[in-house]
């Protein structure tokens, strides 16, 4: 049977790539993402889109209304959405630590508020049993990246997720993590990146290779899948073994 999916950040990078693993395998998928003119330009077959900022409560007030009227139950919901970013440009004479505490709030506004708010909006609507809850965090969580805040802000992800499945594992609802490591065609590895910082976390895999959103975008699809449905509370890695090369 079609399942009902929700997926956040799908308009780009992983979250397009797993909406598209999702709709191949006949499922109703709707994406969500701050840019409405991103979404559109999202090759999807068949997908749905609606435009909001997953930050504002105000806002995930009316993606949760349009879920309901559109989908009511939610048998697959991923948090995709985020990012790295860089520092918070200072404004004329701002104290150092005013930009710091700016660069924080951003990173956790857009990587574990945006996941928080959509999750708790929707959480009564997860089909009851076989829900899943799927998280996208990073291996910044588990080792850093040279940015605290973002790291942070993914490893903020984790006790939450852990939360969750001891709340929601009685209604038959597993909620699990997975973390990549470096992936082609992201912010961290994408086109404009330095070569030098692009291949460094390529070369230190055992496979050789940086990650593709569809190979993360394959292991979310598992997740969901009947056959993982005793696997929750659980950070899966998907760095092509970049851990036991340190």
């Amino acid at each position: 049977m079609a399942r009902n999916v929700v997926i956040s950040g799908g308009g780009t990078g992983i979250g397009l790539a797993t909406a598209r693993v999702f709709a191949a395998d006949g499922d109703r998928v709707l994406l969500l993402g701050r840019r409405a003119e991103e979404l559109e330009r999202a090759e999807v077959p068949g997908a749905l889109t609606h435009a909001a900022d997953l930050s504002d409560p105000h806002a995930v007030h009316g993606v949760a209304r349009h879920v309901a009227d559109t989908f009511g139950t939610v048998d697959v919901l991923v948090n995709a959405a985020g990012g790295a970013m860089g520092p918070a440009p200072a404004t004329g004479a701002e104290d150092r630590l005013e930009a710091v505490a700016r660069t924080w709030t951003a990173a956790f506004g857009r990587n574990t508020l945006t996941a928080a708010l959509l999750t708790e909006a929707v959480r009564d609507r997860l089909a009851s049993p076989g829900g899943r809850v799927l998280f996208l965090s990073s291996v910044a969580a588990l080792c850093g990246s040279g940015s605290g805040a973002y790291g942070a802000s993914k490893a903020a992800l984790h006790p939450y997720a852990f939360d969750l499945a001891r709340e929601l594992g009685p209604r038959g609802v597993t909620v699990n993590v997975v973390a990549p490591g470096s992936v082609e065609d992201t912010g961290f590895s994408g086109a404009g990146t330095d070569p030098a910082r692009r291949d460094r976390p390529a070369a230190e895999t055992s496979t050789g290779r940086a990650g593709t959103p569809g190979d993360i975008a394959q292991t979310l699809h598992w997740l969901a899948s009947p056959g993982a449905r005793h696997i929750t509370a659980q950070v899966i890695r998907v760095d092509g073994g970049a851990e036991q090369e340190r």
